[in-house]
């Protein structure tokens, strides 16, 4: 870490009741052991905070020092990172977070605990100011630093092998160990990438630069990579869409960003790998993008979603979303995730968005899982794309037709490019790039 860390120019001023005695409770022996966690490690305190720049970006740094007692958080620790805060928000800097640390300080008692309020209060209000916070979480990253610093930042990174989770190794029940690794925290959704230390530097760096340099009014959408003219027939649209040769959301986000990094998971245990969402770096300007792989989406992946567009309207950064779904995952198991919350929780993210939002259907447009990723304003289409109030075969179902009709019913539903933007419901078909 002393290399993402070289750049540190300036501590943060801060002042730090002193320690007097055995601590605010009077443990015994802790003014001793206090002192010699100083003189070991060099540090006065367990979080070195600090002001410097990270790839060219003026930051504030709070690092964790494991070395004096386990990292814990006491009374002084939070002193010193509720100030931190506070200026980031003062300077408009990010919050670049290197969290290692056991938990609360037990030798402080409640004096300790009460920090995760505080620290809590003053991350929050680095929230509402719109100043990015970014955690990694290293070896060990447990108890209140996982439950505020790290897991509460709006992109969370983790070390390989690291031990992550609220409960410490000396307090958890034994069995399912993977749970509170780094590789299982990204399993589940709560870590957004496992990068390895030397790559951190880099990484950062970029995540840096994605959060503080947005792009400027609304997203063009990307040119069409696939059909270069439109479908004749409704189930000709369809067809094209469903062609295993047709270029997916992917394809179209590595073609349209010089590069980008996802986030991961929706935050609450759950991970759908049928949407990639993160933030793409294209003409020295960050854009946030959303965008379905092709299956069924799922409640994770339209939380996941909703979580992206909230960060990206937070810190002012534009929204390209990508569609191409048959529908939302409509089974037991989506039902009882959830399902019919989740879709409006990323219909009320777009639709309260300050930031603009341009989609692209670039595939299939099924029914309101697809509509859910959808701009009310700025939707485009590919030509071998279309979208629809639901697929053609469900159509004819509801409708009690022979299977046979399939073909004719979705000629029926207007559901080609240009029947969707003779509608006004889209703003036009891409063409395919120069």
């Amino acid at each position: 870490m002393r290399a993402l860390a070289a750049d540190v120019v300036a501590s943060v001023p801060v002042d730090t009741d002193p320690l007097e005695g055995d601590g605010p409770i009077g443990w015994p022996g802790y003014g001793g052991a206090h002192a010699r966690a100083a003189e070991r490690s060099g540090e006065s305190e367990s979080v070195v905070c600090g002001t410097g720049t990270v790839a060219g970006v003026p930051v504030t740094l709070v690092a964790f020092e494991f070395g004096f007692l386990g990292g814990s958080i006491g009374h002084r620790t939070g002193q010193r990172v509720r100030a931190a805060l506070a200026q980031a928000r003062e300077r408009g800097t990010p919050v670049v977070s290197l969290v290692a640390t056991g938990g609360s300080r037990t030798q402080e008692g409640m004096a300790a605990l009460s920090q995760l309020h505080r620290i809590a209060t003053e991350m929050g209000r680095t929230r509402l100011a719109g100043v990015p916070q970014l955690a990694v979480a290293l070896d060990p990253t447990t108890g209140g630093g996982w439950a505020t610093l790290a897991s509460g930042a709006d992109v969370t990174l983790a070390t390989p092998g690291a031990q992550i989770g609220f409960a410490g190794s000396r307090v958890r029940p034994p069995g399912d160990e993977a749970a509170y690794t780094a590789e299982g925290q990204f399993a589940a959704g709560h870590v957004d990438a496992v990068v390895p230390e030397r790559d951190l530097p880099a990484v950062v760096g970029r995540w840096v630069r994605l959060l503080t340099r947005p792009a400027v009014g609304p997203v063009a959408p990307p040119a069409a990579l696939g059909a270069a003219r439109p479908p004749r027939t409704g189930w000709e649209a369809v067809s094209a869409a469903r062609s295993p040769r047709r270029p997916r959301a992917d394809a179209y986000l590595d073609a349209h960003f010089d590069w980008r990094e996802d986030i991961r998971g929706d935050r609450v245990g759950g991970v759908d790998d049928g949407v990639a969402c993160g933030f793409g770096w294209r003409g020295e300007r960050s854009v946030a993008y959303a965008a379905q792989l092709g299956t069924p989406t799922t409640p994770t992946g339209f939380r996941t979603a909703a979580r992206l567009v909230r960060l990206a309207d937070r810190l002012g950064v534009p929204v390209l979303t990508l569609v191409d779904t048959v529908g939302a995952a409509n089974d037991g198991a989506a039902e009882r995730a959830g399902a019919g919350g989740a879709i409006g929780a990323l219909f009320a993210a777009i639709a309260e968005a300050r930031v603009p939002v341009t989609t692209l259907v670039v595939g299939e447009g099924g029914s309101g899982g697809a509509l859910a990723f959808a701009s009310s304003e700025n939707t485009w289409m590919a030509p071998d794309s279309y979208f629809s109030v639901t697929s053609p075969e469900a159509a004819a179902a509801i409708l009690k037709r022979d299977p046979s009709e399939v073909p004719a019913t979705a000629d029926q539903l207007r559901l080609r490019p240009q029947d969707v933007v003779g509608l006004g419901l889209a703003r036009g078909i891409v063409r395919p790039g120069a």
